[in-house]
C-alpha cells in the first residue's frame, strides 16, 4: 500500500463524509458549471489539503461540523486557484490531463474559478464560520501577491534566494498553513496550538513547493510534471537560483540568456539542467527541503500522542519523498 493511501486510512470516516459534502457544495443550476465541476471531481488529486484539515483537527480534538466546513472551504479555494493558475500560466495540462482552461478556454475558466470561490464564501457565511473565512481570505490575499510578485520577477530574471522563499511562502505555504490553522480553529484550539499548527503548515508548504521545483529537473516519466516547465515559464526556482549565485559572471550571463529566449528549446533546458546539477543546485534544494521537513516534524512532536500524530509525520515524509 502506498504511503498516501496509508495516511488517508487515518481519516477514512472523515473523507467518506467530506466527498458528498463537497459534491453538493459545487452543484449548480447552470449546466456548463456542472460539466466543469464533474470533470474536476472525476480527476481529483490526492486531496492533501482536506486531509491536513482533518488530521490537524484530530491532533487537537474531535472533528465536527466546523471541521467539515473548513475542509470544503479550503478545497474550493484550492480548486479555484488551480483553474485560475492554468489561465495565468497558459497551461493546457494538469496532472497529465487536459486542464479546464484547455477545454473551456479563458473566459469560462475564470468564471468557473470565481464561482467556486463564491461558493466557499457563501458556505462560510451560511454556517457563520467567520474565523475560518478570515483565515482563508488572508491566504487568498497572500497567494495573489505571491503570484504577481513571481510574474514581476520572471520578467527581470533577477530573483534572489530570499525573494524565492517569499514567493513560495505566499503562493504555496499560505494555503497549506490555512489548512492546518482551519483544522485547529475548528476544534477550538488555543492561541498557542493555533500558532503551532500554522507554523507546521508553513514548513510543510515550503517543503512541498521545493520538492515540486526539483521535479522541473527530472524527466516527465518520473515526475508527471512536464520537463523544464518552470524554465519555459521563465520561473527561476531554488536549484537554479543557487547555481547562478555560485556561477562565474560569464556562466551567469550565458544561462540567463538561454532562459530569456522567447522559445526556449529542449536542448537549452537540458544544458541548464546540467549546469544546475554540476553546481549542486539540486542537492542544495534537497537540503533546504529537508530542513523544513525537520522543522515541521519538530512542531508535531510537541503535541501529545494521538491517532493523528504519526500520520502527520508520515505525510511530511510523503511530501519530500513523493515521485510526482
Amino acid at each position: 500500500m502506498s504511503r498516501i493511501k496509508e495516511i488517508r486510512l487515518s481519516v477514512t470516516e472523515e473523507m467518506k463524509f467530506f466527498e458528498p459534502y463537497f459534491r453538493k457544495a459545487v452543484k449548480s443550476e447552470i449546466p456548463v458549471l456542472n460539466f466543469i465541476t464533474n470533470y474536476i471531481l472525476r480527476r481529483k488529486g490526492k486531496q492533501i489539503r482536506p486531509i491536513l484539515v482533518f488530521l490537524t483537527a484530530k491532533l487537537l480534538g474531535k472533528p465536527n461540523n466546523s471541521t467539515y466546513t473548513a475542509a470544503v472551504l479550503v478545497e474550493l479555494l484550492h480548486t479555484a486557484t488551480l483553474i485560475h493558475d492554468d489561465v495565468v500560466d497558459d497551461a493546457y495540462q494538469r496532472r497529465g490531463l487536459f486542464s479546464v482552461y484547455a477545454i473551456w478556454k479563458a473566459k469560462i475558466s475564470v468564471l468557473a474559478g470565481d464561482y467556486l470561490l463564491s461558493k466557499g464564501l457563501l458556505i462560510s457565511l451560511k454556517n457563520r464560520e467567520y474565523e475560518l473565512l478570515e483565515i482563508v481570505s488572508a491566504a487568498v490575499k497572500e497567494m495573489s501577491e505571491g503570484e504577481l510578485f513571481q510574474i514581476q520577477k520572471s520578467r527581470s530574471l533577477d530573483i534572489s534566494e530570499e525573494e524565492y522563499f517569499k514567493i513560495i511562502e505566499k503562493k504555496t505555504a499560505a494555503l497549506i498553513s490555512a489548512c492546518t490553522a482551519c483544522g485547529a480553529k475548528s476544534v477550538n484550539a488555543n492561541n498557542e496550538q493555533l500558532n503551532l499548527a500554522r507554523q507546521f503548515g508553513l514548513h510543510a508548504g515550503i517543503a512541498f513547493q521545493i520538492k515540486d521545483d526539483i521535479f522541473d529537473y527530472k524527466s516527465e516519466k518520473r515526475s508527471g510534471k512536464p520537463f523544464g516547465n518552470d524554465l519555459k515559464e521563465k520561473k527561476l526556482t531554488l536549484p537554479l537560483i543557487h547555481a547562478l549565485e555560485r556561477a562565474s559572471i560569464a556562466d551567469r550571463k550565458r544561462i540567463i540568456r538561454s532562459v530569456r529566449k522567447k522559445n526556449i528549446s529542449n536542448r537549452d533546458i537540458r544544458e541548464i539542467g546540467d549546469f544546475v546539477k554540476s553546481s549542486n543546485g539540486i542537492d542544495y534544494a534537497v537540503e533546504k527541503m529537508n530542513f523544513n521537513k525537520s522543522k515541521a516534524i519538530e512542531i508535531i512532536n510537541q503535541f501529545p500522542a494521538s491517532a493523528a500524530k504519526d500520520p502527520m509525520i508520515s505525510l511530511m515524509n510523503y511530501i519530500t519523498e513523493r515521485k510526482k
